[in-house]
């Protein structure tokens, strides 16, 4: 496996979307070979699996079945799509990974984190970032902009002490695992977070 796989994680409305676009489009100039997923999502028919996963209607739906089909979606990306790039030498930017997983359903749906990670180390098989972003921005900020430029899907829909919980975790995380996990101030302009979501790459490209 010679490519190299990099995740770009926070909360709803963090800006991570939009940056990835343009990191993409940065890289891609400079000639290096890029793939885009987002998750859920990616292929056919993990997002067919995101369609029930966000659906409003599905209020229903338990936290254990959330966090399962997560994993299946995941589970069908990485076979289908990561593994295969990542051994033909191609950088893939994926929106959200695992950590997303740990977060949402392991402390905000109180599944316990090590049950989530169980499950998600099945599914992928253990595959690990080579680098992980978190844009760091306050949940009531980055939620309250989502809104507003997007109809809320089920999870968005959520109150804020459900995000606050997954926001709390996220910055736990990166606290505790700042090797692996770079942080951004994701309070500041387009431009300023993606020069630096595009050093820190670098710093790995270049290595």
């Amino acid at each position: 496996m010679n490519g190299k796989f990099i995740v770009f994680e926070g909360p709803d409305g963090s800006g991570k979307t939009t940056i990835l676009k343009n990191i993409k489009e940065l890289l891609i100039n400079e000639g290096y070979d890029i793939e885009t997923v987002r998750e859920p999502g990616g292929t056919a028919i993990s997002e067919k699996i995101r369609e029930i996963i966000i659906d409003n209607d599905h209020k229903e739906m338990s936290a254990k079945t959330e966090s399962l089909l997560f994993a299946a979606s995941r589970a069908q990306l990485v076979a289908e799509k990561i593994m295969p790039d990542l051994d033909k030498g191609k950088i893939i930017l994926s929106d959200r990974f695992v950590l997303s997983s740990l977060t949402y359903q392991g402390v905000g749906r109180d599944l316990g984190v090590d049950q989530v990670a169980m499950i998600n180390d099945f599914a992928t098989a253990g595959l690990r970032p080579d680098l992980t972003i978190f844009f760091n921005l306050d949940y009531k900020t980055a939620l309250t902009r989502k809104r507003a430029n997007f109809t809320a899907d089920r999870l968005e829909s959520e109150d804020f002490d459900f995000h606050k919980k997954i926001f709390d975790a996220y910055l736990d995380v990166a606290d505790k695992y700042k090797e692996e996990i770079k942080t951004v101030d994701a309070s500041q302009s387009i431009d300023e977070v993606t020069d630096q979501v595009y050093k820190l790459i670098k710093e790995l490209l270049e290595v």
